[in-house]
């Protein structure tokens, strides 16, 4: 089955190897036969700022409408990006605290203690880059920002399977061992267009 792939890039510097990996594994999918749109936080100009909190909700600047319609369109996701302090960079955080609301990602039907999931039918890949060795961010801190993405958003919104690579140690990766992992993240975009 060919898929429909929305990638996003959720680095806030516009060249990154979270770039490079997006790169490949777009490339790989289209290859292989899948239609795919990608956005870079890089070029999303809106404000992170939810000073009510969900208390009141804010218009959303056309990025973050932009970024929902590519949602509901694609039948794959895959969010691409860095760990920093354990999470995803704040800006992409901002991208979720706006855009992942009640009526889009989920619903609370009155009387009842469950959320429905409103984004069931669609699977992801979730790919990070670390300066902390994947093993010792899982032994140590149980890969939080992997725990973020997948339990407490994509899965939590209905979003399954969710497949994750996270490769490190970046500041001191060799350009070949750079290159593999670019190659990586090519195999799991081919695999996706192939589901």
């Amino acid at each position: 089955m060919v898929s429909k792939i929305f990638t996003w890039v959720g680095h806030p510097r516009e060249s990154s190897l979270s770039l490079a990996m997006a790169d490949a594994y777009d490339a790989a999918a289209a290859q292989a036969g899948a239609t795919v749109r990608r956005m870079t936080l890089s070029d999303m100009d809106f404000d992170v700022d939810l000073r009510e909190g969900y208390h009141s909700r804010k218009t959303l600047e056309p990025c973050l409408e932009q970024w929902r319609e590519n949602v509901l369109w694609a039948d794959h996701l895959c969010w691409v990006y860095p760990v920093w302090w354990g999470g995803m960079p704040a800006k992409m955080k901002g991208v979720i605290d706006r855009a992942v609301l009640p009526g889009f990602a989920m619903s609370y039907p009155e009387g009842k203690i469950f959320w429905e999931r409103l984004l069931v039918g669609r699977s992801a890949d979730v790919i990070l880059t670390s300066d902390a060795p994947p093993w010792f961010d899982q032994i140590v801190n149980g890969r939080p920002a992997k725990n973020q993405a997948v339990n407490t958003i994509l899965k939590f919104a209905g979003i399954k399977p969710v497949k994750t690579l996270q490769v490190g140690t970046v500041k001191t990766a060799s350009d070949a061992k750079i290159q593999k992992w670019i190659e990586a993240a090519g195999k799991r975009g081919r695999a996706a267009a192939r589901r």
